[in-house]
């Protein structure tokens, strides 16, 4: 290296090294001492000045002042030494996050006991080991000088053998017990940040939600300017003659008394205040990543028995109603009450909830329809906490409590709902068991013995279905079919036990003459209190398929594409093959079953119990779900359940409701 490219390069030589340094020691020397007097003082600083003069210690001098710490430090290194210092730097962040070290054996040690003993050793990997000469000597050698040992020594030779193996097994399972201890803790910090991704979730679909709530109330405004401008345009544009208002009072009369009697009546006229339909157009999907069994939130909602209950979608709004005459309308994704479905005159036995729309069936004997888009509410802020213990004039009003003041809601107010109701349906002379309608068809079950089908777009009943008549015609036909049979055999007994007739089986007389029912199209499914579920073709008003397995009140049933749920106060749940008619599984509870639904994965059952009943549709399995797994008090029994996407609601005897994941 030249002079002039490095500072510290070999242009500094031992000699100038050694000079420099007496220098440096006659200086400190006497700058302790006392300068004046001091020759050698003198002489030291002039030889200074003499070696600073020179041109080369004045460029290296001057290069050492320009240099940076990076080059000082690659003239001194290699670039691979300098690589591998970079490489093996550890920050303090790092090595304050070193685990403890619990193993009481060394490195080597565990080295030692990962190697496979040679007992062990595979015939196959003994026949396909490499071939080593020199190491076949030396071990036939070992071999030769045991042979030719006394057998003390070879028996103390194999004892210290399973010494050391028996300490290699401690080392083994010392090694193991490490391991695990450390995937629990790798197991720990992934659920925890589940927990934290989870909250992050739920943060989300509540900032959505309030995104839908904002742009809802920006649609509303736009519409009622739009409105306001039009109005303006119209009156601006045309003007009507004093002569033409009368007949125009007179049409506008008739018109309201022709529409009187229809569903239209009740439709908002286009300078009434209105509201958008307040369905989520997006999904909640967090319940979907809970512990199969998980509790969501629970609420005190009714004073007595829930009686009937639906959503629309989780984490949506719910309906419910129960004997102490009320019906309630839930945010389900903050547990607050919204309002009260004031109208009927008794409890409400039956409802659904479609998109918007809700029919409640009540005992009572009449049908109410209502229109959730006309709900006056608004979603705040805050997240339901565990209810507590209400007064009973409190609860009557708003049966979900808060731990604190703070969060605590208002009674929900009267005037929210009161423009929800549509029209009222009044053909039945007894009280309505059950209900279901699909676009614009709505079919009702009542006490009376007969399904009532109605049309939504007029309002008023178009077929009347006597449910009594249809079980006489089928035991006519079969009693029939039977004696022709019988003639021409000869042998009556043997066919008649091949079709068992429907005028032996007696209704239960606590039952419900109609359980349920559901319609899609032109079909409807009905079960009644004497076990049988009839297909009913709505065009023709005729029953085209009977299903004959049930011994006790049909309570509930559902229906897809494929196949047919029923479920039954026999205590048995049984699934039906459309195609067929015949029964593709069934299984049985302890108890009457009192509510059933299902989704693409699971049945759920109320079988009068204190939990509901899943049956996981995909490996059989069944097990239990609600407050009452594994708890010590013993909850209310579970009287009405629904599911929908894995999301359970629960409502029990004494009016509370559950929201579990399963």
């Amino acid at each position: 290296m030249s002079e002039e490219g490095s500072v510290l390069g070999t242009a500094l030589t031992t000699r100038h090294i050694e000079a420099f340094g007496r220098k440096v020691t006659t200086t400190a020397s006497h700058l302790i001492s006392d300068p004046s007097n001091s020759v050698h003082y003198q002489h030291a600083m002039s030889e200074l000045q003499k070696e600073l003069r020179r041109p080369g210690m004045q460029r290296r001098v001057f290069s050492y002042a320009k240099a940076s710490p990076t080059e000082l430090l690659r003239s001194k290194l290699s670039t691979t030494e300098i690589q591998h210092r970079a490489l093996t730097y550890l920050p303090d962040e790092v090595l304050a996050d070193i685990p403890e070290h619990h193993n009481d054996y060394s490195l080597f040690q565990g080295f030692q006991a990962t190697l496979s003993d040679t007992e062990g050793e595979s015939e196959h990997r003994k026949k396909h080991r490499r071939h080593n000469i020199k190491g076949q000597r030396l071990l036939k050698a070992e071999e030769d000088a045991d042979d030719d040992a006394t057998p003390f020594a070879k028996t103390k030779k194999e004892r210290h053998r399973l010494n050391h193996r028996l300490e290699m097994m401690g080392v083994r399972k010392n090694m193991c017990s490490a391991e695990i201890r450390d995937i629990d803790n790798k197991i720990a910090n992934l659920n925890n940040m589940r927990k934290v991704v989870l909250d992050r979730l739920e943060g989300l679909e509540q900032d959505e939600l309030q995104i839908e709530q904002d742009l809802l109330d920006l649609d509303n405004k736009l519409e009622g300017m739009q409105e306001e401008m039009d109005e303006v345009a119209a009156s601006e544009k045309t003007a009507t003659p004093p002569t033409e208002s009368g007949a125009e009072t007179e049409i506008t009369e008739t018109e309201t008394s022709f529409m009187s009697a229809s569903i239209y009546e009740k439709l908002p006229s286009p300078k009434a205040k209105r509201h958008k339909p307040t369905r989520r157009k997006s999904t909640a999907i967090r319940h979907e990543h809970f512990e199969p069994g998980s509790s969501i939130i629970g609420f005190q909602a009714h004073n007595d028995m829930i009686t009937a209950f639906d959503f629309d979608a989780p984490f949506g709004t719910m309906v419910s109603s129960a004997l102490d005459d009320t019906v309630r309308v839930w945010d389900l994704n903050l547990g607050r009450c919204i309002g009260l479905l004031e109208g009927h005159q008794a409890s409400v036995r039956c409802l659904q909830v479609e998109d918007e729309i809700v029919a409640t069936g009540s005992m009572d004997a009449s049908i109410r329809l209502w229109d959730l888009s006309q709900v006056e509410y608004t979603p705040r802020e805050g997240r339901a906490l565990k209810p507590s213990n209400l007064e009973e004039d409190e609860a009557h009003d708003n049966a979900l409590a808060f731990d604190s003041e703070e969060h605590a809601v208002n009674p929900p107010q009267h005037s929210s709902t009161a423009d929800c109701h549509i029209h009222t349906l009044s053909a039945h002379v007894a009280e309505v068991t059950a209900l279901h309608f699909k676009g614009e068809t709505l079919v009702s079950g009542s006490a009376d013995k007969t399904l009532r089908q109605w049309d939504l777009v007029k309002g008023r009943c178009v077929q009347t279905l006597d449910v009594l008549w249809a079980a006489a015609q089928a035991s006519a036909s079969i009693n029939t079919n039977t004696s022709l049979s019988s003639s021409k055999t000869n042998n009556p007994t043997t066919t008649a036990s091949r079709w068992p007739s429907t005028g032996s089986r007696v209704p239960d007389p606590s039952a419900d003459f109609v359980g349920a029912l559901q319609c899609f199209d032109a079909a409807l499914a009905c079960g009644t209190a004497d076990g049988m579920v009839r297909l009913w073709d709505l065009r023709s008003g005729q029953v085209h398929r009977s299903l004959v397995g049930h011994t006790g009140a049909v309570t509930c049933l559902q229906f897809d594409e494929r196949v047919l749920v029923t479920g039954s106060s026999d205590r048995s749940i049984r699934i039906w093959d459309l195609r067929t008619g015949s029964i593709h599984d069934a299984y049985a509870y302890d108890s009457p079953i009192t509510s059933m639904m299902f989704d693409t994965r699971h049945i759920v059952a109320a079988a009068g119990e204190n939990v509901a009943k899943v049956y996981d549709k995909a490996d059989g399995r069944h097990w239990d779900c609600g407050a009452g797994v594994g708890q010590d008090d013993n909850p209310s029994v579970v009287e009405r359940v629904r599911v929908r996407d894995g999301y359970l609601v629960e409502g029990r005897k004494d009016g509370f409701i559950g929201v579990w994941s399963c």
